[in-house]
């Protein structure tokens, strides 16, 4: 899709300046990503920073032996601090960043980042806001791993992909959210099972819907 000034206005215009929208519409690119693509790998580097329109993109930490860890999601409206980051020191990519569900976005060239941060007023208020909100997804999973049992993740994992999705029903496999945990599938499905007992969640092949 090309982009124009007013469908900028209509996704952006209570965000930023006038002058700032003009910019994207020189230098943005319209982008949509099916779910499921990779759009950044761990060691990668990072050449454009996303601005989401709609859809969702999670963000995990990966170890050597492949176990990964979810950090958070970026949504409309949202950007990825960590790909911030990357871009302003020009250093290799810490996270993968894979589409939760289809998604459409504006995609902003590096150098642009740190340009308009002493440029455009609103600008410098989203990428410093985007840093707080990644602070704070960030200390949640502090908190949940340290002081939440496996389970109590479980379900909280459940519910911040049911409030990102904007729906109960999650398609996503028992794997997937034992990568996110960083545990094995086993033992996700076994929860999962006592979690349908109890009549908080019902399964099928998947998916997962919530009650």
């Amino acid at each position: 899709m090309k982009l124009d000034l007013n469908y900028l206005n209509t996704c952006f215009g209570n965000l930023f300046e006038q002058a700032l929208l003009h910019e994207l519409l020189e230098y943005g690119h319209y982008v949509e990503v099916e779910q499921g693509k990779t759009l950044v790998r761990t060691g990668g580097y990072i050449h454009q920073v996303p601005i989401i329109i709609s859809g969702s993109i999670k963000i995990v930490r990966s170890d050597s032996e492949g176990r990964e860890v979810l950090l958070y999601y970026i949504g409309e409206l949202d950007s990825c601090a960590i790909s911030l980051s990357c871009c302003l020191d020009k250093r290799q990519s810490e996270i993968t960043a894979i589409a939760e569900e289809p998604t459409q976005m504006i995609s902003i060239p590096f150098e642009k980042v740190e340009e308009w941060i002493t440029k455009f007023p609103t600008w410098k208020q989203f990428v410093f806001k985007t840093y707080q909100k990644r602070f704070d997804d960030l200390i949640t999973v502090i908190n949940e791993l340290a002081f939440h049992k496996l389970d109590e993740r479980l379900v909280s994992l459940l519910r911040r992909k049911s409030k990102q999705n904007n729906s109960t029903v999650l398609n996503v496999t028992h794997e997937e959210l034992a990568l996110e945990l960083a545990t094995s599938r086993e033992v996700v499905s076994r929860l999962l099972k006592q979690l349908e007992k109890l009549g908080h969640v019902k399964l099928a092949r998947n998916r997962v819907e919530l009650q």
